[in-house]
């Protein structure tokens, strides 16, 4: 019998993580497939681009399942073995800011904010200013995220940061009206998102309008108690009672 061609079989193992991740939410079945296809062809960019992402999802749903070092190992295989791999190196970008690592960050994500080849440069801008915004450069924070937002109204998380940006400068009716734009909206991932909730009612005490934060802490407990921003609402909800 002939010898099965590695590479078809890699394509076809992150074929199955990629449906595991994306389609049937199991992101613990697609992880195994993902490293699977990587065995298979080690040069495989797709597939190591995904491994990549499965891990910063762990990321964002666990502190026991975060290996950022993971992340950042196939982010990094990604742009390596695909010359002008975009998404992959936004997602390289992403994962050094979670790491900590700004300045490596930035250098990366600077460049693709300028490659008029890049369909989605929003989400280059959005994760520059993000990086500016963790080292604390907030204006430039500030300048990077407006451009998000300019190129993508809809950008929530763009708005949010921005409003957390403005928040770190002591500007708190800036902030909240960048917080309304991150919930008031018709996108429904937006309008489920906890930390603007959080985040409106944190500058509306700061403005002494306690009857808004109110309305926006107990909207956030609704979206779901049982998080750390939902237990973080309800305990801010009781302070003000």
């Amino acid at each position: 019998m002939p010898t099965a061609d590695p590479e078809r079989q890699s394509e076809a193992e992150a074929d199955i993580a990629r449906d595991l991740f994306l389609r049937q939410q199991q992101p613990r079945t697609a992880i195994t497939h993902a490293l699977k296809a990587m065995d298979l062809d080690p040069d495989n960019a797709d597939a190591a681009h995904l491994t990549s992402l499965i891990y910063l999802y762990f990321c964002a749903t666990s502190n026991v399942d975060c290996h950022l070092d993971r992340a950042e190992k196939y982010a990094r295989l990604a742009v390596k073995n695909r010359d002008g791999f975009r998404e992959a190196q936004n997602t390289l970008g992403v994962v050094l800011v979670h790491r900590g690592s700004y300045d490596e960050a930035i250098k990366v994500l600077v460049p693709l904010t300028q490659d008029i080849q890049y369909t989605t440069p929003e989400n280059a801008w959005g994760n520059l200013g993000w990086a500016y915004l963790m080292k604390g450069d907030l204006d430039k924070a500030i300048e990077a995220l407006r451009q998000a937002v300019a190129l993508q109204p809809d950008f929530c998380v763009g708005h949010y940061r921005l409003g957390l940006a403005y928040e770190k400068k002591g500007d708190f009716r800036s902030a909240r009206d960048f917080f309304t734009r991150t919930v008031e909206t018709d996108r429904p991932e937006c309008k489920g998102l906890q930390d603007g909730y959080s985040a409106r009612a944190r500058v509306s005490v700061r403005l002494g309008e306690a009857d808004e934060a109110k309305g926006d802490l107990e909207r956030c407990r609704q979206l779901g108690s049982d998080t750390p921003t939902g237990r973080e609402c309800a305990a801010a909800a009781a302070r003000l009672k």
